[in-house]
């Protein structure tokens, strides 16, 4: 049977978002994704948390990560702990390998978030220990941004997915696989090989809703002298530009 299997997603356990556990069961079941992996920045807690409560309701949880390593993001799928940020590129595959995990190369191309990509030498370094390649990411601003990870993904002869890098509500089950039903990371792996994609360009609404995440976070913490340094840093900019 074919199941409709969602990638590289986020909750309240990621800096920038505030997805619940109750906005994610409504809007998978609305959509009818049958398998979504939960990916939070740096962090394994919410995957863990939202495991129980969705699979009660028939929505089975991949455990994941996406760790920030020293040359940019790299997710770990079928994990069972934590791997830490900081890491170089190369030992935070080793570590995901040693938990029997997938390693799966996220948005490897995108001009927006270039501060997150993993560099393209390091992927051609560790070509070894990559498992998966995304060519297609749902918060890609620009349709070239898939083009080019296609082409990164064909280069190196990777496995391809689709992750939809859903931080919000709205863009739950909009970019997704279609596959064959799996039991664990190795059937995972062999199905995707077969899927379909289902794409859908960017809701660019998304980013800005991801901003007003990251404030209201910022708000409940007390960390004003950070969101401060962000608004001179913003303002800053745009009067170095009108004064030109």
């Amino acid at each position: 049977m074919e199941i409709k299997v969602e990638l590289h997603t986020h909750t309240k356990y990621s800096h920038d978002s505030l997805l619940n556990k109750w906005m994610y069961l409504l809007m998978l079941k609305i959509k009818k994704i049958n398998v979504v992996a939960i990916t939070d920045h740096n962090e394994i807690k919410g995957a863990k948390k939202f495991q129980p409560f969705l699979e009660k309701y028939g929505i089975k949880v991949i455990l994941g990560e996406e760790v920030f390593s020293t040359r940019g993001e790299i997710i770990g799928l079928f994990l069972n702990k934590k791997i830490p940020a900081g890491l170089s590129p190369r030992e935070t595959m080793v570590r995901i390998k040693e938990q029997g995990g997938i390693v799966y190369i996220p948005h490897p191309y995108d001009e927006k978030r270039y501060k997150t990509v993993l560099a393209e030498e390091e992927i051609r370094a560790n070509n070894d220990l990559i498992d998966i390649i995304e060519v297609h990411n749902g918060r890609n601003i620009k349709p070239y941004f898939s083009d080019n990870q296609l082409a990164i993904a064909q280069k190196y002869r990777k496995v391809m997915s689709v992750g939809s890098d859903a931080h919000t509500i709205f863009e739950l089950g909009r970019n997704y696989n279609v596959m064959k039903e799996f039991d664990n990371g190795l059937e995972f792996y062999n199905s995707l090989k077969e899927a379909r994609f289902v794409k859908k360009e960017c809701l660019q609404i998304a980013h800005s809703i991801t901003k007003v995440d990251r404030v209201i976070r910022m708000i409940r913490k007390g960390n004003f002298n950070e969101l401060f340094r962000i608004i001179n840093k913003r303002y800053s900019r745009k009067y170095k530009k009108a004064s030109k």
